[in-house]
Protein backbone atom coordinates (compact mmCIF):
# COMPACT_ATOMS: atom_id res chain seq x y z
CA UNK A 1 0.00 0.00 0.00
CA UNK A 2 1.78 3.11 -1.14
CA UNK A 3 -1.12 5.61 -1.01
CA UNK A 4 -2.02 7.96 2.93
CA UNK A 5 -4.99 6.58 4.91
CA UNK A 6 -6.90 8.68 6.64
CA UNK A 7 -8.67 6.37 9.66
CA UNK A 8 -12.04 8.49 10.01
CA UNK A 9 -15.48 8.51 11.79
CA UNK A 10 -17.50 10.50 14.48
CA UNK A 11 -15.14 11.01 17.96
CA UNK A 12 -15.27 7.93 20.00
CA UNK A 13 -15.07 5.41 17.21
CA UNK A 14 -11.87 4.18 17.63
CA UNK A 15 -10.00 6.24 15.12
CA UNK A 16 -6.65 6.78 16.99
CA UNK A 17 -6.61 3.04 18.49
CA UNK A 18 -7.71 1.12 14.89
CA UNK A 19 -4.65 4.31 12.79
CA UNK A 20 -2.02 3.27 15.28
CA UNK A 21 -2.55 -0.57 14.63
CA UNK A 22 -3.38 -0.40 11.05
CA UNK A 23 0.32 1.93 11.09
CA UNK A 24 1.94 -1.07 13.13
CA UNK A 25 0.33 -3.14 10.55
CA UNK A 26 1.64 -1.57 7.36
CA UNK A 27 5.15 -0.68 8.92
CA UNK A 28 4.38 2.93 7.97
CA UNK A 29 3.98 6.41 9.81
CA UNK A 30 0.93 7.24 12.20
CA UNK A 31 -0.42 10.47 13.08
CA UNK A 32 -3.45 11.79 15.61
CA UNK A 33 -5.09 14.50 13.89
CA UNK A 34 -6.39 15.43 17.27
CA UNK A 35 -2.45 16.66 17.79
CA UNK A 36 -3.22 18.99 14.91
CA UNK A 37 -5.52 21.32 16.13
CA UNK A 38 -5.08 24.54 17.63
CA UNK A 39 -5.41 25.18 21.20
CA UNK A 40 -8.16 27.89 20.62
CA UNK A 41 -10.27 24.76 18.68
CA UNK A 42 -9.38 22.58 21.75
CA UNK A 43 -10.62 24.90 24.08
CA UNK A 44 -13.69 25.21 22.27
CA UNK A 45 -14.42 21.42 22.33
CA UNK A 46 -13.52 21.23 26.03
CA UNK A 47 -16.30 23.91 26.43
CA UNK A 48 -18.78 22.00 24.87
CA UNK A 49 -19.00 23.61 21.70
CA UNK A 50 -18.62 22.27 18.57
CA UNK A 51 -16.19 23.50 16.02
CA UNK A 52 -17.74 25.29 12.87
CA UNK A 53 -16.20 25.42 9.31
CA UNK A 54 -13.70 28.25 10.04
CA UNK A 55 -12.28 26.46 12.94
CA UNK A 56 -11.82 22.89 11.04
CA UNK A 57 -10.07 24.77 7.89
CA UNK A 58 -6.88 25.65 8.89
CA UNK A 59 -6.61 22.33 11.38
CA UNK A 60 -7.86 20.68 8.11
CA UNK A 61 -5.03 22.04 6.19
CA UNK A 62 -2.61 21.07 7.92
CA UNK A 63 -3.69 17.40 7.88
CA UNK A 64 -3.53 18.04 4.21
CA UNK A 65 -0.30 18.98 4.43
CA UNK A 66 0.85 16.02 6.65
CA UNK A 67 -1.08 13.34 4.15
CA UNK A 68 1.05 14.84 1.27
CA UNK A 69 4.44 14.52 3.09
CA UNK A 70 3.35 10.60 3.44
CA UNK A 71 2.44 9.54 0.24
CA UNK A 72 4.87 7.20 -0.49
CA UNK A 73 2.23 5.09 3.24
CA UNK A 74 1.30 6.80 6.79
CA UNK A 75 -2.52 6.89 8.61
CA UNK A 76 -3.98 9.64 10.40
CA UNK A 77 -6.77 9.34 12.64
CA UNK A 78 -8.66 12.34 11.41
CA UNK A 79 -12.70 12.57 11.78
CA UNK A 80 -13.35 13.97 8.39
CA UNK A 81 -16.41 13.96 9.10
CA UNK A 82 -17.85 15.73 5.80
CA UNK A 83 -17.47 15.11 1.81
CA UNK A 84 -16.00 18.55 1.89
CA UNK A 85 -13.37 17.73 4.64
CA UNK A 86 -12.57 14.67 2.48
CA UNK A 87 -12.26 16.66 -0.56
CA UNK A 88 -10.16 19.59 1.49
CA UNK A 89 -7.53 16.64 2.18
CA UNK A 90 -7.87 15.10 -1.16
CA UNK A 91 -6.61 18.82 -2.39
CA UNK A 92 -3.25 18.10 -0.84
CA UNK A 93 -3.07 14.42 -1.30
CA UNK A 94 -5.61 12.68 -4.48
CA UNK A 95 -5.21 9.25 -4.18
CA UNK A 96 -5.68 9.61 -0.19
CA UNK A 97 -8.22 6.16 1.05
CA UNK A 98 -10.48 6.10 3.97
CA UNK A 99 -11.11 3.97 6.38
CA UNK A 100 -14.57 4.81 7.96
CA UNK A 101 -15.13 3.49 11.17
CA UNK A 102 -18.66 3.18 11.28
CA UNK A 103 -21.32 2.73 14.51
CA UNK A 104 -24.49 2.76 16.37
CA UNK A 105 -24.79 5.98 18.25
CA UNK A 106 -25.37 4.22 21.72
CA UNK A 107 -22.38 1.72 21.12
CA UNK A 108 -20.28 4.67 20.30
CA UNK A 109 -21.28 7.18 23.20
CA UNK A 110 -20.44 4.31 26.01
CA UNK A 111 -16.93 4.00 24.34
CA UNK A 112 -16.61 7.90 24.36
CA UNK A 113 -18.04 7.75 28.08
CA UNK A 114 -15.03 5.22 28.89
CA UNK A 115 -12.78 8.37 28.04
CA UNK A 116 -11.86 10.31 31.04
CA UNK A 117 -10.05 13.68 30.28
CA UNK A 118 -10.15 13.67 26.81
CA UNK A 119 -11.01 17.61 25.54
CA UNK A 120 -14.07 16.02 23.56
CA UNK A 121 -16.94 15.82 25.67
CA UNK A 122 -18.96 13.03 25.29
CA UNK A 123 -22.09 15.67 24.85
CA UNK A 124 -20.82 16.76 21.31
CA UNK A 125 -21.49 13.37 19.96
CA UNK A 126 -25.27 14.07 18.82
CA UNK A 127 -23.70 17.12 17.07
CA UNK A 128 -21.10 14.94 15.52
CA UNK A 129 -23.70 12.30 13.96
CA UNK A 130 -26.15 15.32 12.65
CA UNK A 131 -22.66 16.24 10.46
CA UNK A 132 -21.31 12.42 9.70
CA UNK A 133 -21.50 12.59 5.74
CA UNK A 134 -20.80 9.07 4.80
CA UNK A 135 -18.28 7.57 2.10
CA UNK A 136 -19.91 8.57 -1.24
CA UNK A 137 -20.01 5.84 -3.78
CA UNK A 138 -16.57 7.51 -6.08
CA UNK A 139 -14.66 7.75 -2.90
CA UNK A 140 -11.63 5.57 -2.25
CA UNK A 141 -12.52 3.44 1.20
CA UNK A 142 -14.05 1.41 2.82
CA UNK A 143 -16.77 1.41 5.93
CA UNK A 144 -15.92 -0.86 8.82
CA UNK A 145 -18.68 -1.60 11.43
CA UNK A 146 -16.79 -0.73 14.89
CA UNK A 147 -18.80 -3.69 16.79
CA UNK A 148 -15.80 -6.50 16.15
CA UNK A 149 -12.14 -6.40 18.14
CA UNK A 150 -9.09 -4.11 16.23
CA UNK A 151 -7.54 -6.67 15.05
CA UNK A 152 -10.31 -7.54 13.27
CA UNK A 153 -11.04 -4.11 11.62
CA UNK A 154 -7.68 -4.34 10.64
CA UNK A 155 -7.47 -7.31 8.65
CA UNK A 156 -10.77 -6.32 7.17
CA UNK A 157 -9.41 -2.97 5.99
CA UNK A 158 -6.11 -4.69 4.91
CA UNK A 159 -7.89 -7.41 2.98
CA UNK A 160 -10.48 -4.95 1.37
CA UNK A 161 -7.14 -2.69 0.44
CA UNK A 162 -5.20 -6.07 -1.17
CA UNK A 163 -8.03 -7.30 -3.12
CA UNK A 164 -8.35 -3.75 -4.82
CA UNK A 165 -5.22 -2.02 -4.50
CA UNK A 166 -5.80 0.70 -7.12
CA UNK A 167 -9.80 1.88 -6.04
CA UNK A 168 -11.54 0.61 -3.13
CA UNK A 169 -14.93 0.22 -3.03
CA UNK A 170 -17.11 1.49 -0.65
CA UNK A 171 -19.03 -1.31 1.48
Amino acid sequence: MASPIVVMGVSGSGKSTVGAALAQRLRVPFADADDFHPPANIAKMTAGEALNDDDRYPWLEAIGEWLAGHREGGVMSCSALKRKYRDQLRNHCADVEFLHLSGAPDTIGKRQASRPGHFMPASLLESQFRTLEPLEADERGVAIDIDQNIDSIVDTYVTSAEANPTEQENS
